[in-house]
């Protein structure tokens, strides 16, 4: 059985800068329909950094990085979900849920009570991921030049009683 640990760390760790950069090889390979090469990598990091990320959750496989989830505030009490991504050996083990949960948590601790995200069509599996856990498909809310479908789910505390 896996045991499943979470960091947040700072987007230029070591370990979430790998992340990032695998994020970025797959989103940039799955657009083209080949292989992503390290310098379209480089380019795209440098168009669309990830240094604005106040929250940036590492998720490790019996200590070795297998995911991450990034958020930024959009505005006060509204974050965006960003830079998705699980290790294609991970896939299926819920890990992409386990983040989700996890930054979810750690946003609504820091008065986050919305969050949001765009997706392309391409990504079926993402859109999937995000319906299922309660995010619901919203008009544009912004303009980027990869996003089709939008999101948002609004976060309660959990009440214990």
């Amino acid at each position: 059985m896996t045991s499943w640990t979470f960091a947040a760390l700072a987007p230029a760790h070591p370990d979430a800068t790998q992340m990032i950069r695998n994020y970025f090889r797959e989103i940039i390979g799955r657009y083209h329909g080949r292989s992503a090469t390290w310098a379209e990598v480089d380019e795209e990091m440098g168009v669309d950094p990830s240094d604005d990320l106040p929250l940036l959750v590492v998720a490790y496989a019996d200590g070795t990085a297998a995911g991450c989830l990034g958020m930024r505030l959009l505005e006060p009490g509204t974050g965006e979900l960003t830079r998705m991504f699980v290790e294609p050996e991970w896939r299926g083990h819920g890990v992409g849920a386990l983040l989700i949960a996890e930054v979810e948590r750690l946003a609504l601790a820091d008065g986050v009570t919305a969050l949001r995200l765009d997706t392309r069509s391409d990504l079926v599996e993402a859109r999937r991921l995000y319906a299922s856990q309660g995010y619901r498909e919203i008009p544009a809310y912004n303009h980027g030049p990869y996003a089709q479908h939008w999101f948002e789910k609004r976060l309660e505390p959990n009440v214990t009683r």
